[in-house]
């Protein structure tokens, strides 16, 4: 199979069948009286992997997420954790450990005491929780912070303190709820790659609940989209944005544009949509297609090319006017209206500092891209 994106890591357990789940949600629905959050869920998540559960509000994600902390019991179907099933083991013996948004840090206590609450709650000695508080504080990069109170920290080092109060019990799966949702962007851009780091050399299997796309695509080895208690879409970061099989998880992830029209022709893997105004689409696609059925064409605004010339051969072609400009600094986006009336995205990397006949506003332009740049989507 073709690489999609970036190579993160050689580590993809799902792919081998020999590969037993760590965590495994068996057919699992869980009703609020007459409202269904999870609606027949099956899921599979493998040890020292870092798992995103990604969707709006009110999709079952947190709800899914506190069905394995213990603190929700499944309606229906039953949740197995290295092979155990939960059903009926309360939250406190439960081999996780769960990170909330808010921290619930104890204001009243020193960072110290903080993180050797759960310790000393469990009678460990207190040379032991000396020791594994001060390897705690070392691993967060909070050395010298031990003795100050939650209010005499920032926003990151009190994240940084639930973190480490969250793994010092070492459970096998840490899971975090919207862990990062508090943080500045450039702090929460930074955290990210920390909590990456920190994964990989605790060799804990991570669970994480955003809203946050590009949260997820950073951090997580896979993402499932969930969308009104089902899963819509299971994949890599790369498999996600790149191929993604419906029209919902290709809108959910980043931006998009979307091209709608009936399949004219389908030839060894390659299909034909011609749109309403007449454009012509030609795309790979590994699905099955006929003649005459309605399709949907997704492609990044990143792909498609813009040129003040016709692109030659036709096809995948269309000619519009600037409508808009957004200078992002590493990127410009236009957005471009075409002759349909139908406006479209595309952005363009800036390279050099200056460019020397850039595009205006109201100036006819071509947009354009490549028969491998976008994706046929499932109707």
């Amino acid at each position: 199979m073709k690489s999609l994106g970036s190579i993160r890591r050689s580590f993809e357990p799902w792919n081998d069948p020999n590969q037993r789940p760590y965590i495994a949600f068996e057919n699992i629905t869980k009703k609020f009286g007459d409202f269904v959050a999870v609606k027949d869920l099956t899921l599979h998540i493998f040890q020292r992997e870092f798992f995103a559960l990604l969707g709006g509000s009110g999709c079952g994600k947190s709800t899914l997420l506190r069905m394995l902390a213990g603190f929700e019991n499944p309606t229906e179907g039953q949740i197995l954790l290295d092979g155990e099933n939960m059903s009926g083991v309360p939250p406190y013996k439960r081999p996780v450990n769960m990170m909330f948004q808010s921290y619930a840090l104890f204001p009243h206590m020193s960072v110290e005491k903080n993180i050797a609450f759960g310790l000393k709650q469990d009678g460990m000695a207190k040379s032991e929780i000396d020791d594994r508080v001060n390897n705690m504080l070392k691993l967060v990069k909070l050395d010298q912070f031990g003795k100050r109170k939650p209010h005499q920290l920032s926003g990151g080092q009190r994240q940084r303190v639930a973190l480490a109060r969250s793994i010092a019990k070492r459970p096998k799966v840490l899971l975090l709820d919207e862990p990062l949702g508090a943080l500045d962007k450039k702090l929460r851009e930074e955290t990210q790659f920390e909590l990456m780091d920190l994964q990989q050399d605790l060799g804990l299997t991570f669970v994480v609940v955003t809203h946050d796309q590009e949260e997820a695509m950073t951090m997580a080895d896979r993402i499932a989209v969930m969308d009104v208690g089902r899963i819509i879409q299971i994949g890599t970061p790369a498999e996600i944005y790149e191929a993604p099989k419906s029209e919902f998880v290709a809108s959910f992830i980043g931006d998009i544009n979307i091209f709608r029209g009936e399949v004219t022709a389908v030839k060894g893997g390659v299909v034909d949509i011609e749109t309403p105004d007449g454009m012509v689409i030609r795309s790979e696609t590994p699905h099955a297609h006929a003649t005459g059925e309605k399709a949907s064409f997704a492609i990044r605004p990143e792909k498609l090319r813009v040129s003040r010339t016709r692109p030659e051969g036709g096809i995948n072609a269309a000619s519009g006017e600037v409508w808009d400009i957004g200078y992002l600094g590493d990127m410009t986006v236009f957005h471009i209206k075409l002759k349909s009336g139908d406006v479209v995205k595309a952005s363009l990397l800036n390279a050099v500092r200056t460019v020397e006949d850039p595009f205006s506003y109201d100036e006819e332009i071509w947009v354009s891209f490549a028969p491998d740049s976008g994706v046929v989507l499932s109707n």
